[in-house]
């Protein structure tokens, strides 16, 4: 296997391997994010059978490609006309009966695209499994769809012959940073860390896009020729990406246009109040989606009543802040805007974000992986604390996240904001536990008066990487 990262979800498909009865796998997770790979590179395209939903594929389309990925695994298997799922079902568990795999793995990828309306087809997957794949114990069927909220709502939160059927749910996600600079080394790209922090901060931990770079370029010239050039390779990935999600794409991307406005994120009546839209269930059934998708985040301020929603997928956000504003094309678009207000600004706001999806590497770091704690967010009129770690221990943490591009400088002015947030959170626990004051910053913290007397706890991007 050639896999980077993604230790836990191949420990636990060598488990499912080795189960003693048949396993119902779910695989879901952002667009772009893997899902396919890691199956098919752990399992060294090795199946029983695998087939593919057509994107905007119709019924009729749907079932003649599943017919002809039949005939294709076994081509002495006799296979009439195919009109509906069922009979499309029954003809693979003929084709399972004779094969010779120690454990027949069915992969279906990119489930939703199979489910044409009224195609029976979510019908017919539960009628195959319980009344058949269910009670034997050598299958393994893994089901795999990039539209995550399709996935949960009509396998995960299905209310009739799949309830409660799943054995085994698989959620992908980004890599870590550290695993990018795994992927880049594999790639023939070993930039120093802080050029791979930015890579981060503009492509995520997506491996599609990662794989896109060229290890001859520097990160801002690839960044011109993937972003801002007449033929740039991701000139309309951001459409595409929404649009292959989503029905009526653009009324989530108003959303996501909405939560880039600020790096706090807005309450849902709030958002609903920009886009002047009307309190319904199809605006919250869209907020729902863009979480499972991983988008988006839903998180609790202390002390708020009403919860927030903050934009986290780090491409989205770039686009806002510069692709979408570039109306014109020039091979040095990022060259120019790097060291710019804006450029720092932007990088600032990421280097939260990334902070945020690094809690467990921050914990382990501040050693404290072994301790309960609660995250959350702080807002009041008296002080803006991005990230509070609360301690089972008695000891809170008031983190905050400084990018610089040499060792940030606590100033006298910062001091006194710092001395604020401190005494905000003293009186918010009522003083009855101890305030740890932590810096995260990119390039660590310079030693002076004002550090040593405030600070007990400094990190840097070392601890990502």
């Amino acid at each position: 296997m050639d896999i980077i990262g993604r230790i836990s979800e191949i420990n636990e498909l060598s488990r499912i391997m080795e189960s003693p009865t048949s396993e119902f796998v779910m695989v879901y997770g952002r667009r772009r994010v893997g899902k396919t790979y890691l199956i098919r590179e752990y399992f060294a395209n090795d199946f029983a059978f695998y087939a593919t939903g057509i994107a905007q594929g119709s019924l009729q389309e749907q079932l003649l490609n599943f017919k002809m990925t039949l005939a294709a695994a076994d081509p002495s298997l006799p296979i009439t006309n195919i009109r509906n799922w069922f009979e499309a079902f029954d003809a693979l568990k003929r084709l399972l009966e004779k094969s010779k795999f120690r454990k027949k793995v069915v992969f279906l990828d990119e489930l939703p695209w199979m489910d044409t309306p009224r195609s029976n087809f979510i019908k017919a997957l539960e009628h195959f499994w319980n009344t058949w794949a269910s009670a034997r114990n050598d299958v393994i069927l893994i089901v795999c769809g990039s539209a995550a909220s399709w996935m949960v709502k009509n396998i995960v939160k299905n209310h009739g012959g799949l309830h409660n059927r799943l054995t085994c749910k698989i959620k992908l996600n980004p890599f870590t940073l550290a695993e990018c600079k795994s992927y880049l080394h594999s790639l023939g790209i070993r930039w120093e860390n802080r050029m791979i922090v930015e890579c981060y901060m503009i492509l995520g931990g997506i491996p599609y896009y990662l794989r896109m770079l060229d290890k001859r370029l520097s990160l801002a010239q690839n960044v011109d020729r993937l972003f801002f050039s007449d033929s740039a390779l991701l000139q309309d990935e951001f459409v595409n990406l929404y649009a292959s999600l989503f029905k009526n794409s653009s009324e989530y991307v108003r959303i996501i246009e909405v939560l880039a406005k600020k790096k706090a994120g807005f309450t849902r009546d709030e958002i609903r109040l920009q886009l002047k839209l009307n309190d319904g269930g199809s605006f919250t059934r869209r907020l729902e989606e863009l979480e499972q998708c991983g988008f988006i985040r839903k998180y609790k301020s202390a002390g708020e009543v009403a919860a927030m929603y903050q934009l986290v997928d780090f491409y989205s956000l770039f686009y806002f802040q510069f692709q979408k504003k570039e109306r014109g094309y020039d091979t040095d678009t990022w060259m120019h805007l790097t060291g710019t207000p804006a450029y720092y600004n932007w990088c600032g706001l990421s280097f939260e974000k990334l902070c945020l999806v690094h809690l467990p590497q921050v914990k382990q770091a501040l050693g404290i992986s072994g301790v309960s704690t609660n995250s959350f967010v702080y807002y009041s009129k008296e002080a803006q604390i991005d990230l509070v770690i609360e301690r089972g221990d008695n000891v809170v943490n008031l983190c905050e996240m400084k990018f610089a591009d040499d060792e940030y400088v606590i100033t006298k002015a910062y001091s006194e904001k710092l001395k604020q947030k401190v005494a905000v959170l003293r009186t918010f626990y009522k003083h009855r536990k101890t305030i740890q004051l932590t810096l995260i910053a990119s390039n660590g913290v310079k030693r002076n008066e004002y550090f040593y007397s405030l600070v007990q706890q400094d990190l840097s991007l070392d601890i990502f990487l």
